[in-house]
């Protein structure tokens, strides 16, 4: 028996890989892969193993994911919820009754929108009292922490 009848029956009826069969003979797989290419079986053999590894992939990820265990993230939630709660009491306890224009807006978000020069307005169909502002100028050249907790008045 030749080496490549030898390398065909390894191929087509053992079913061995490539690699498998060039250690098995002493060849190298690019000669195995030669031998195989010119065979008229190859095309038939091709499909056959995709469809069989497709076959052996989806049961190999139905056991996976039905095996997986996740690594379970600590949950910060609450120790987050905490701390902002303690950021919005800090931002809200202002001194002398004023607050700032910034936080009004920041505490009654969906009441303002952005215009085009980039200054939050508050949205015409509303009806509030005289004390809200109805724009706060938001083009300000360094914009910092500094300002959302000084009182600043709207135009």
């Amino acid at each position: 028996m030749s080496n490549k009848e030898k390398i065909l029956d390894l191929y087509y009826n053992q079913h061995l890989k490539q690699n498998q069969i060039a250690d098995i003979v002493g060849t190298s797989t690019q000669y195995v892969s030669k031998v195989v290419r010119a065979d008229k079986r190859n095309k038939e053999e091709k499909e056959c193993r995709k469809q069989t590894n497709s076959e052996k992939r989806k049961i190999y990820m139905q056991n996976y994911f039905k095996t997986y265990n996740r690594p379970k993230k600590e949950d910060l939630a609450y120790q987050q919820m905490i701390a902002q709660l303690a950021q919005d009491i800090l931002e809200l306890s202002f001194k002398n009754n004023n607050i700032s224009d910034y936080d009004f807006a920041k505490w009654n978000s969906s009441a303002y929108h952005i215009n085009s020069k980039g200054n939050l307005v508050l949205n015409r169909n509303l009806k509030v009292g005289f004390d809200v502002p109805k724009s706060i100028n938001m083009n300000i050249k360094v914009p910092t922490q500094k300002y959302k907790h000084k009182y600043c008045y709207s135009y």
